[in-house]
């Protein structure tokens, strides 16, 4: 979960679906997760990792994501610089948002993530 300096949270609109979603993807062969996390972010907003503040979960329901079984780790993340679409193809917006004000149309368990975000908790699920 991306944050910036000033609280607001990064998230990207997927073309697949038209759904806001937390910008993420896959770990490459040979990168651990904290690499991913750097790549993913300046790939699909433009964004660098500051710090990587805590572990939120990790999800790995087989329906989490009607796509594939994939696992999903969230992580808080400190990020700064200027938002931008970079992965035209994938993302076809950036945002920040107030955390009273995200939008409710969320892609795959995205709510859920953000629930346990907010809430303190580390999970498993």
């Amino acid at each position: 979960m991306p944050i910036l300096p000033d609280g607001r949270i990064i998230l990207v609109k997927r073309r697949d679906n038209g759904l806001w979603a937390l910008p993420g993807g896959m770990v490459d062969w040979g990168e651990d997760i904290a690499t991913t996390v750097k790549r993913e972010l300046r790939e699909e907003t433009g964004l660098e990792l500051v710090k990587i503040n805590r572990l939120v979960g990790i999800y790995s329901a087989p329906d989490r994501d009607p796509r594939i079984h994939s696992i999903s780790v969230l992580v808080e993340a400190e990020v700064t610089g200027e938002i931008q679409v970079q992965d035209t193809l994938e993302i076809s917006a950036v945002e920040a948002f107030e955390k009273n004000n995200l939008p409710t149309d969320l892609s795959y368990d995205y709510d859920r993530q953000m629930q346990d975000y907010f809430s303190g908790q580390t999970v498993l699920a």
